[in-house]
C-alpha cells in the first residue's frame, strides 16, 4: 500500500509540474512575435504536454484508482472528503483537457487569448492542488 501511495504522489508531482509550467509557456507564447520563438514554444509545449504532463496524469490515475479499489473505497466510501477530492480530480481532468485544446490552437496558429488570460489560467492548478492535498491529508468531513 505504501508503494502505491508513493508512486501516486511521485506522478502527481510530475503532473502538477506540467500543469504549472504549460500555461506559463502559453503566456510567453502569446506574447511572442517572431516565427522562431513561436516554433520553439510549439516544440516545448508539445513535449511538456505529451512527454511529461499526460504520462504523469495517466500514472497518477492508475495508482490512485488502484488504491481506491484496493482499500480506500472500502474505508472511506461514505466520507465526504473522498467524494469532494474525486470531484476536484474530475474538474482537474477538464482543466488538463483545456490545456490540450490551447496546445492545439497554438500548434495551428489559432490562439484566441491574450497573455493575461493565460496568466489567470496559470493560477487554477494552485487551487486544485490546495484543495486536493488538504482533503487527502486533513480529511475534514
Amino acid at each position: 500500500m505504501l508503494w502505491l501511495k508513493a508512486l501516486h504522489l511521485i506522478f502527481m508531482v510530475t503532473w502538477f509540474a506540467g500543469l504549472f509550467y504549460l500555461p506559463r509557456l502559453y503566456v510567453y507564447h502569446a506574447m511572442s512575435t517572431d516565427e522562431l520563438s513561436n516554433e520553439r514554444f510549439k516544440v516545448m509545449e508539445r513535449k511538456l504536454f505529451f512527454g511529461i504532463m499526460t504520462p504523469g496524469m495517466v500514472a497518477t490515475l492508475v495508482f490512485g484508482i488502484w488504491m481506491l479499489l484496493d482499500y480506500a473505497w472500502a474505508m472511506y466510501a461514505t466520507s465526504g472528503w473522498l467524494h469532494a477530492k474525486l470531484a476536484l480530480l474530475a474538474l482537474l481532468l477538464v482543466y488538463h483537457y483545456f490545456c490540450g485544446l490551447w496546445l492545439f490552437d497554438f500548434k495551428h496558429d489559432r490562439n484566441r487569448h491574450s497573455h493575461i488570460y493565460y496568466r489567470w489560467m496559470n493560477e487554477i492548478p494552485v487551487l486544485f492542488l490546495l484543495g486536493i492535498v488538504i482533503l487527502a491529508v486533513v480529511k475534514p468531513f
